[in-house]
């Protein structure tokens, strides 16, 4: 697949691309979900919820923590996760406003 031309984007459009990229997988979602239900979790955790290995999980850990969604502090020998919730409600107010913007415009086909 080629390279996503994101030139001519503005900043805040081309961040929430990658966000929304981001959760553009069913394991990211799924662990998503799961630290939505619990406050905060260890890695080891997630992997007994989830049909994939330790090291998958950590790569899909890994990139949620790249986009921002989810941040980890190191306990011990265990890094323990949870959602990002400041980056959760840009999440929420960007589709918020393009919801809003489909109830004053119902130009639609």
């Amino acid at each position: 697949m080629g390279t996503t031309k994101t030139e001519g984007f503005e900043s805040r459009i081309t961040e929430m691309a990658d966000i929304l990229k981001a959760l553009g997988h069913p394991a990211r979602l799924a662990i998503m979900e799961y630290l939505a239900k619990s406050p905060s979790c260890i890695c080891n955790d997630i992997v007994g919820e989830l049909p994939l290995a330790q090291p998958t999980i950590s790569r899909h850990l890994s990139e949620l923590k790249r986009v921002g969604l989810i941040k980890g502090s190191i306990e011990g020998k265990n890094i323990c996760y949870c959602i990002d919730e400041q980056t959760w409600m840009r999440v929420k107010g960007a589709l918020a406003e393009i919801s809003e913007m489909l109830t004053v415009n119902k130009n639609c086909c």
